[in-house]
C-alpha cells in the first residue's frame, strides 16, 4: 500500500479566518490522482494546506478498499484524527474521500460516528455544498456513482512537488467484474475521459516544465472515446461514432506525438484488454518507456476462471511472447494473489512456473482477503487456511526477489537514460531518477539538477536500485 500526507491552508483575504485543510491519501496512483482534483476544488473555495493536523479545520483521508489491510489503516488513522478533534479542535471536520467511502458510508457516519463527511470518487464537485450542510449541523454525504464523470475540465492541483512527473487520468471505474475485487462496485462503471481533454492537459504539464506522464485508469487499455458515455453503451453509438472512435493505443501514439521529450508510462494494464496495436506502439516511440504492469493474479487457468479474469495460462503466455518480441528489454511487472478460493498446492505451482517462464522485474505480492459484496464474498468459499496462505506468499516473495535480483544485475555495467525526479532519500549528495524500465536509480549529483536527462552508467545494484555515476548530461531519446 502507498501512502503519502497531502497538505492544504489559506486566508481569502486579510479580513477572513484562516482555513485550513489537510488530506492523507492511501491506495493506488488514482487515488492520489484524485487528491489533486479535490484540492483544485476545495482551493476555490478558500483552502490551502497545513502541516499541523491539530489546526486543521478539514481533516480528509482519500481511502482504498482492495484489501483488508488498508481498509484498516484508514481505521486507524480516522481514530487518530477523532482523537485530535476531542481533545484539541473541537470544530474541525473529519471526511473519508474515496472507495472505502462508497462501501462504509453508513458505519462510518451513524455507527461508528468516526467522520462528518463521506464523499464516493464521483462526488467531489458537491464538496463545497456538503461542507456547507455539515457546518450547518446536517448529516453530509454523497456516494452517488455516475456513469459520465470524468472530472475533464477540472485542472489538477499538482501535489507532487517536484514539477517532474505528474499522473494524467484517462479512464475511471472498471467494468471487468472480476470476483474478488470491489472497484466496480465502489468506483462504478467503466468511462473515458475525452481525448482532447487529455492532449492539453498533456501539453500544459509540459510547457510548465514537467518531463514525465503517467496515464491512469483501472483499466487502460480498454479506454475507448466515441463522442460520451460508458463502454457499456458503445453498441447504442451512431456510425458516425464508433467510425471516429479512439482506442488507448490510438490515443498513446497523440500524446507520444506531443514531444519527443515529454516521457510516458501507463498503469494499469488488463491482460484480457492489451492489444497487439497497443505492444507496437510503445515499441514505434522511444519517448514511451518499455514497461508494463501487467497484473496476473494467478498462473493457474482453474483459478483464472474463478477470478472471472478473462484470459487462462496459455493467454496471458501468449500474451507476454509477444510483448518480447515486439519489444525484446521491455520491463514486465504484475500483481500476484495467493491463497484464492479452492487453490491446490498444484495451481500455486503453476503460479511459481509461471513466474519462472517471464521473470517480473518487479511484483506486488498479496494474500487472498474476501471483500464484501464481491462475488467471491457471495458464491466461493475462502477456505484456504491462513498459514498455507502465508507459506505460499513466502514462496511467491522469495522467487520474484531472486528473479528481479537477477534483472537488476543484467544491468550492471550498462548505460541508461535516468530523468531525475529528485534528492535521494537516503543522501543530499545524490539523486534519484528511472529509467524506461522503471527501474530505479541512485548516482551522485554532479552538476546535473531535477528534471534533467542524463546518462547514466549502472556500477552496482540491489534487486530493488541501481547505483551508479553520470557520463553524460545530454538528452538523448530521439
Amino acid at each position: 500500500m502507498f501512502a503519502e500526507t497531502l497538505n492544504l491552508t489559506q486566508s481569502k483575504d486579510s479580513a477572513t479566518l484562516i482555513k485550513r485543510m489537510y488530506i492523507e491519501s492511501y491506495g493506488c496512483q488514482m487515488n492520489f490522482s484524485d487528491s489533486e482534483i479535490v484540492t483544485s476544488i476545495l482551493e476555490k473555495e478558500g483552502y490551502t494546506n497545513t502541516n499541523e493536523i491539530e489546526h486543521a479545520d478539514l481533516v480528509l483521508i482519500n481511502t482504498c478498499s482492495i484489501r483488508e489491510k488498508a481498509e484498516q489503516t484508514t481505521r486507524k488513522r480516522l481514530e487518530y484524527f477523532n482523537s485530535i478533534k476531542n481533545k484539541k479542535n473541537k470544530n474541525m471536520i473529519v471526511g473519508v474521500l474515496g472507495c472505502m467511502a462508497e462501501r462504509l458510508k453508513k458505519r462510518f457516519l451513524d455507527e461508528e460516528k468516526l467522520v462528518d463527511l463521506v464523499v464516493g470518487p464521483d462526488s467531489y464537485r458537491d464538496l463545497p455544498l456538503l461542507l456547507q450542510q455539515v457546518n450547518d449541523g446536517k448529516k453530509a454525504i454523497n456516494v452517488f456513482l455516475s456513469l459520465e464523470e470524468t472530472y475533464a475540465d477540472i485542472k489538477p492541483t499538482r501535489l507532487m512537488k517536484n514539477g517532474v512527473t505528474a499522473f494524467v487520468s484517462i479512464t475511471r471505474g472498471c467494468d471487468n467484474m472480476c470476483s474478488f475485487c470491489v472497484v466496480p462496485f465502489t468506483r462504478g462503471r467503466e468511462r473515458s475521459r475525452n481525448p482532447k481533454s487529455i492532449i492539453n492537459e498533456c501539453k500544459d504539464l509540459l510547457d510548465n516544465g514537467y518531463k514525465e506522464v503517467t496515464l491512469l485508469g483501472q483499466n487502460v487499455d480498454s479506454y475507448l472515446w466515441y463522442g460520451g458515455g460508458a463502454k457499456k453503451d458503445f453498441n447504442k453509438a451512431s456510425k458516425d461514432q464508433k467510425e471516429s472512435s479512439i482506442n488507448f493505443a490510438q490515443l498513446l501514439e497523440m500524446i507520444a506525438k506531443i514531444d519527443i521529450k515529454l516521457r510516458i508510462r501507463f498503469s494499469t494494464s488488463n491482460p484480457q484488454d492489451m492489444s497487439i496495436e497497443v505492444i507496437k506502439i510503445i515499441s514505434k516511440y522511444k519517448n514511451i518507456c518499455n514497461y508494463i504492469h501487467l497484473p496476473v493474479q494467478s498462473g493457474s487457468s482453474n483459478i483464472l476462471k474463478l477470478m472471472n479474469r478473462g484470459y487462462s495460462r496459455e493467454d496471458y503466455i501468449n500474451l507476454i511472447d509477444q510483448i518480447k518480441k515486439e519489444i525484446p528489454d521491455c520491463a514486465i511487472s504484475m500483481d500476484m494473489i495467493t491463497g484464492f478460493c479452492s487453490e491446490t498446492e498444484e495451481d500455486h505451482q503453476e503460479t511459481l512456473t509461471l513466474m519462472d517462464y517471464v521473470k517480473y522485474d518487479y511484483g506486488y505480492m498479496f494474500k487472498y482477503s474476501e471483500r464484501p459484496n464481491t462475488t467471491a464474498e457471495k458464491k466461493l468459499t475462502d477456505n484456504i487456511p491462513e498459514n498455507i496462505k502465508q507459506r505460499r506468499l513466502t514462496e511467491i516473495i522469495n522467487k520474484q526477489s531472486q528473479h528481479s535480483l537477477e534483472n537488476m544485475q543484467k544491468k550492471v555495467g550498462k548505460i541508461y537514460e535516468v530523468l531525475i525526479e529528485r534528492t535521494s532519500k537516503k543522501s543530499k549528495e545524490y539523486f534519484f531518477g528511472r529509467t524506461t524500465h522503471n527501474s530505479s536509480v541512485v548516482f551522485e549529483k554532479g552538476d546535473a539538477k531535477i528534471g534533467d536527462y542524463v546518462m547514466v552508467k549502472v556500477e552496482n545494484c540491489t534487486s530493488a536500485t541501481l547505483f551508479g555515476k553520470i557520463i553524460s548530461y545530454e538528452h538523448t531519446t530521439s
